[in-house]
């Protein structure tokens, strides 16, 4: 816990805001995207059914096929808690939003859905996308699809299955993938491999959104690794998301930027 927050405090002071930054195409979202604080239609109601949540004593026993918690420790789970510890906060569900509504991407992929709201965010951004948000525990599932109906959606397809098997079936399905946010599995080598096999159906204009990659020294080698490929033309770091742009025409750039 200390060290993890020397390293916030030590992003805080690296860090830049949008007037350090010289690219164009970062700037611009930086300006338009992660600056941007509008007040969105879907907001209001995804926030209400987190506040729902929120307040839900029933437990749940979870079974977690990835990197387990640091914070959880045992299966049974209340809802309430695991809403306030695993589920993204407003402010990142939100630029989540904002990065789906600017790019208009058509296919979406989520790895770890959890109670849905984060996949809300992503398909209440463009109704005519697709949103295929993988999930293994059966019970949090479960409560995905109550969010996913509260929230009037059309446009996901929730799956009950671990990564390795139902990804490689997911990305057969499509013929291109433009938005991946990997928000499960938090280890080194599977974050590696579940962006490998991604890239594989990715194009230039495809972003990857990778969460806590500074969670561990594994984690911050993933992301290392994922900024060094040669696909990777530009990336974010805002600490706790990490952002990976393919566009070719950028010079191959990282910036740390303030959030």
């Amino acid at each position: 816990m200390i060290q993890r927050l020397k390293d916030f405090a030590l992003y805080k002071f690296k860090s830049k805001n949008k007037f350090g930054i010289h690219s164009p195409f970062i700037f611009e979202f930086v300006n338009k995207v992660l600056y941007e604080d509008g007040e969105y239609y879907s907001y209001q109601l995804i926030e209400k059914i987190r506040k729902h949540w929120l307040s839900s004593s029933s437990k749940l026993k979870v079974v977690d096929l990835g990197a387990g918690s640091k914070k959880f420790k045992t299966k049974d789970r209340k809802i309430k808690d695991i809403c306030r510890i695993s589920v993204q906060p407003k402010k990142y569900g939100q630029l989540l939003f904002r990065i789906v509504n600017y790019f208009q991407p058509e296919n979406i992929i989520e790895l770890g859905t959890s109670l849905g709201i984060t996949t809300a965010y992503l398909a209440s951004a463009a109704k005519h996308s697709t949103v295929f948000s993988i999930e293994g525990d059966p019970q949090t599932y479960t409560i995905a699809q109550k969010t996913i109906r509260l929230s009037k959606l059309e446009n996901v397809k929730l799956i009950n299955e671990s990564f390795k098997n139902s990804l490689p079936e997911v990305l057969d399905s499509i013929e291109k993938v433009d938005l991946v946010f990997i928000d499960g599995h938090h280890e080194k080598n599977a974050t590696i491999n579940y962006f490998d096999n991604c890239l594989k159906k990715s194009h230039d204009g495809t972003v990857f959104i990778f969460d806590d990659i500074n969670w561990t020294d594994g984690m911050k080698q993933a992301w290392m690794i994922i900024k060094d490929n040669p696909a990777v033309t530009a990336t974010i770091d805002l600490h706790f998301l990490g952002i990976a742009f393919l566009h070719k025409g950028l010079k191959k750039e990282h910036f740390l930027v303030n959030y």
